[in-house]
């Protein structure tokens, strides 16, 4: 079977992915605890990932892919991760990615505010200089300029940039039994500007997991918005793209839980969505389905928290339980599995029987097979 790894960080992101066949992907990292402070209860992310790997006898990563720009999606990475570009970021104990995958707003973006996000950048440009161990998601022409400054032959790199409504060439339902369609970044959100929207820009796919000839679907939704997720439904309609590229069983969704990614007014109790964000989440949400928020408890009602304007939201909870239920499902949030008071890794098991939750974490290394691949790094 596959394995999906939710960790519990609060309103941040972290995800793994272990195939069957022994190749690991992690979407995002953010390392949000606070060492110093015994009452925090998110997890130890470097802890349960180098746990994970000196199990698995693996030194890196086959993909680390970095959505976007905003610190609860990279926190901590140069002290955890081996950057090629920098001898600082290199010695025992960092972990290696083969293949860095980021949305060309990485690329492209001009001065990041955070020091670890231009070396994030830094690093993305390095490998994306040398034309190997990255690839970036976009339409070829958003690069055309950035690689006219520095010196680079766009039509070079074009085999590792990937336009949306493409099947990402590292991984195939044959050998890897998955494929990942690309939603996000796409045209209409790439036009030439002067400031990068993070959010607007960040990578959202569609990973189809196959066990046995049964496939389970699952959407990787970053921090997009209401607007976005239109737009996203709008362009795969446009371009006739099969309505099963946005079908999903599983959906990791966006930006914690957030109200601005069901509609533009929060409600009172309930968050309405807008219309191609009630299709997406109603019609194409699969029977069994699990919804997954990557965030803080939902706040009560009239308490502090339910007043605050950070996300979580109450009223979009309401909505994601509301399909949840119609659909015979789960909603479940990282920071309240399997209780408030002990937040543990949502584990995702899927096999022949789709997507089955195993609540209570694993000791050391998750491993889909016995039969090790060579690995990155």
């Amino acid at each position: 079977m596959h394995i999906i790894t939710f960790f519990s960080l609060g309103n941040a992101d972290c995800c793994r992915v272990d195939l069957e066949n022994g190749k690991k992907i992690l979407f995002d990292y953010a390392n949000t605890r606070d060492p110093d402070d015994l009452y925090d209860l998110r997890c130890d992310l470097p802890k349960e990932l180098r746990e994970d790997l000196e199990g698995a006898g693996w030194k890196g990563f086959d993909v680390v892919a970095i959505t976007h720009l905003d610190e609860d999606h990279y926190k901590g990475a140069s002290e955890f991760f081996w950057f090629d570009h920098a001898q600082k970021y290199q010695g025992e104990g960092r972990v290696k990615i083969k293949t860095l995958w980021v949305p060309a707003a990485i690329i492209t973006e001009q001065g990041p505010d955070k020091e670890e996000a231009r070396i994030i950048q830094r690093e993305a440009r390095h490998r994306f200089k040398k034309g190997e161990g990255i690839r970036v998601f976009s339409r070829p022409e958003r690069l055309s300029k950035w690689c006219e400054e520095n010196g680079i032959q766009l039509k070079d790199r074009l085999p590792i940039i990937t336009d949306a409504g493409i099947i990402v060439p590292e991984f195939n339902k044959e050998d890897d039994g998955v494929e990942f369609f690309v939603h996000s970044p796409f045209a209409k959100r790439l036009n030439d500007r002067s400031i990068e929207d993070r959010n607007e820009d960040s990578l959202v796919v569609q990973a189809v997991f196959m066990i046995e000839g049964i496939e389970t679907k699952v959407l990787f939704m970053a921090d997009v918005t209401h607007e976005v997720i239109s737009d996203i439904v709008e362009v795969t309609r446009d371009k006739k793209v099969r309505p099963e590229r946005l079908e999903w069983d599983v959906l990791k969704l966006p930006h914690h839980c957030s109200f601005m990614a069901v509609g533009p007014e929060k409600g009172e109790d309930k968050t309405e969505p807008v219309e191609n964000v009630a299709w997406l989440f109603e019609d194409q949400g699969q029977n069994r389905a699990i919804i997954i928020s990557s965030s803080k408890p939902i706040p009560y009602k009239g308490t502090e928290e339910d007043r605050d304007d950070n996300p979580p939201h109450r009223q979009a909870a309401n909505y994601y339980k509301d399909v949840a239920k119609k659909k015979n499902g789960q909603f479940l949030v990282t920071m309240e599995e399997p209780k408030k008071s002990d937040p543990q890794p949502i584990i995702i098991e899927i096999g022949s029987t789709k997507a089955t939750p195993k609540k209570k974490a694993m000791t050391g290394a998750v491993t889909a097979t016995t039969t090790q691949t060579p690995r990155a790094g």
